[in-house]
């Protein structure tokens, strides 16, 4: 029985720590968002921290570490030119505490 759970302990871990395990794709066809990145805070749906390791990604709160291998990432993103081709538009913040929605409206895109 302890087997089990320590078997579905890793099954549910696993499952979480995919959450926000972002890979970025040379074509857009190949990608599940297009994304933009603003210049200023206010114009952002979303501001985004770059954690530095896969254990500290968020569960859609903007807090993205980024893969070395399409298979490993939960969504494929491809950073646009222009604003109007974007789904969510996004800006990379400083600190952690700072990362989060500024546009819940378009949350459904990285679940």
């Amino acid at each position: 029985m302890q087997k089990f759970f320590i078997l579905l302990a890793l099954v549910l871990g696993s499952n979480l720590s995919i959450a926000q395990k972002m890979y970025t794709v040379k074509y857009e066809s190949q990608a599940n968002v297009k994304v933009y990145v603003v210049k200023y805070e206010s114009q952002a749906d979303l501001k985004v921290y770059k954690v530095k390791y896969e254990s500290q990604a968020g569960s859609n709160d903007g807090k993205w570490f980024f893969v070395d291998y399409e298979s490993q990432a939960k969504k494929k993103l491809y950073f646009v030119d222009y604003e109007s081709q974007a789904d969510i538009k996004i800006y990379f913040v400083d600190y952690e505490s700072q990362a989060g929605w500024r546009n819940t409206t378009k949350k459904h895109l990285l679940y």
